[in-house]
């Protein structure tokens, strides 16, 4: 398929020219070194079911007797991982329960896309007051005042309708952590990615508390799609634990989605100082092996398996050793991933936009904006993190991801690659010549170049240059706006069936009749 192709048939995305920061030769050194890694020093495995799956595909596989936790040691042969890498799709497709909103990620193209992520506690309610100067009564300023909750439901739906209404998000990553009376592990996941479809048409994904509540979600996923190809959810599982780890319960869930061949994210989240290097060239080897033995285990589970390249690599404060996002080697990082996904051939999923900030204003602007740009810039296909995350991840704003769609909206005209042809070159050449000969002005041309969309727009929140408040005014009012409108979603007709058919589903409280 080629980028022409592309744009017509799934949701707009922003294409470039991917930034290399590595050459050639630099990734296949860190590819050799990461091969390296698990054929020799292999890695632990918690999980007897995953366990057997290696050991089927050609893994060395040992008991480790050491009276603890029963585990065991898997070393990879280079031929048996090369083998499981060959299987792998080098596109997936991303459906929705709108169909336009479809996404369609191919290693070769470099079309990327933005949306949420994370699982916050926190949710940031925002209002905007209006507050008098001490010293002047008559000098008075509207600034918003924000309040902590936990996470809900009810905020898990609003944000999920939020960005059902931001442009720039293409994707909705469950970015609340349900924290309800009568959520507990058994029913959580159904309630998440039901809260997710109810109120946004676009597609969702998230992970899996419990293996076990899989076919009920991928029932309730059915349900919604109705007769559409392509069910609107895919799953993100992080089988590792940094250094080298593979856990038991989530390397469960890899086999299973595996074998149902549903789309599914394999991520690793090593933190750079703690429990992976810190310098770039050791973080990517690490972290490029850890995802090479989850990608593995899917294809071993399943050949064919449709998967992405889950890089969520951090760094860590040298002063408190807790995780630190707004820093040059978070976006490093972030960069080599995509040069290795992209060496492979498999989609990326990459990490952009959050910082330490914990309130919206300059130093989240600041942080985030850098990130927009370089990890799009370097070709990575869907970026999550983009909207609403402050303290790195641990508090979603509304009023962030409403402002945080603006900033995204300049970096895509940045990155915007060049769209003329020769007959472009011939007409704007008649344009000199008609304008010199005439008036001397260019103002006929521009309402054709605005037709092209090769005029960059302004930012969308604009002030007066005195009241610089009055980008949060008019981003709160667009936020509140957004927020009212509930035309989109889900029919009642299909609610009452998933009701109906779906167990697990709160029906003691008002959030989901609104």
């Amino acid at each position: 398929m080629t980028c022409d192709e592309h744009k017509k048939r799934y949701r707009k995305a922003l294409y470039v020219q991917p930034v290399e920061r590595f050459t050639l030769s630099q990734i296949r050194s860190i590819h050799e070194a990461s091969v390296k890694l698990l054929a020799e020093t292999g890695m632990e495995c918690a999980g007897e079911q995953a366990a057997g799956v290696y050991h089927s595909a050609g893994c060395r596989v040992s008991e480790i007797a050491d009276g603890k936790q029963k585990r065991w040691k898997i070393q990879f042969p280079e031929k048996v991982l090369e083998k499981a890498l060959r299987s792998v799709p080098s596109d997936v497709v991303l459906g929705a329960r709108d169909p336009r909103n479809t996404l369609y990620l191919n290693a070769h193209i470099p079309a990327v896309y933005f949306g949420t992520g994370s699982e916050a506690n926190i949710y940031l309610r925002s209002k905007i007051e209006q507050f008098t100067s001490q010293a002047d009564p008559r000098h008075t300023l509207q600034y918003p005042v924000f309040t902590e909750e936990p996470g809900s439901i009810s905020a898990l739906c609003e944000s999920a309708r939020l960005i059902d209404h931001l442009e720039h998000a293409d994707f909705f990553i469950r970015n609340i952590n349900i924290q309800d009376e009568g959520i507990d592990s058994t029913n959580k996941d159904v309630n998440v990615f039901f809260a997710s479809l109810l109120n946004t048409a676009k597609h969702v994904q998230g992970g899996l508390t419990d293996v076990g509540a899989l076919p009920a979600v991928l029932s309730l996923a059915k349900i919604v799609a109705g007769e559409q190809p392509y069910l609107p959810l895919s799953f993100i599982v992080c089988p590792v634990r940094s250094p080298l780890f593979m856990v038991s319960d989530s390397s469960e869930k890899v086999i299973a989605i595996a074998r149902e061949k549903i789309p599914m994210v394999i991520s690793s989240s090593p933190q750079g100082g703690v429990t992976a290097p810190i310098q770039e060239e050791g973080m990517l080897i690490q972290i490029n092996a850890e995802i090479l033995a989850g990608i593995a285990l899917a294809q071993f589970a399943s050949p064919g398996a449709p998967v992405l390249y889950g890089s969520v690599p951090v760094r860590a404060r040298l002063d408190t050793l807790q995780d630190c996002y707004g820093t040059a080697e978070f976006i490093h990082y972030a960069i080599g991933c995509a040069q290795l996904a992209r060496f492979y051939g498999i989609p990326c999923y990459s990490s952009a936009g959050v910082g330490d900030a914990k309130r919206p204003g300059i130093q989240a602007t600041m942080e985030k904006l850098f990130s927009y740009k370089e990890v799009a810039s370097a070709g990575a296909h869907y970026i999550h993190y983009a909207f609403g995350l402050l303290d790195g991840t641990n508090i979603f704003s509304p009023l962030q991801a409403v402002l945080d769609n603006a900033s995204i909206a300049l970096a895509k005209d940045l990155l915007r690659s060049p769209d003329w042809e020769q007959e472009h070159l011939d007409a704007a050449l008649q344009e000199i010549i008609k304008a010199v000969q005439g008036s001397g002005m260019f103002t006929r041309g521009v309402r054709k170049q605005l037709r092209r969309k090769v005029v960059s727009n302004t930012y969308e929140f604009v002030s007066d240059g005195i009241h610089q408040e009055q980008v949060f005014v008019q981003a709160q009012a667009k936020l509140e706006a957004y927020l009212a409108d509930k035309s989109n979603m889900l029919p009642p007709e299909t609610i009452r069936r998933i009701y109906k058919e779906i167990p697990g589903l709160l029906t003691s409280q008002e959030v989901y009749h609104e």
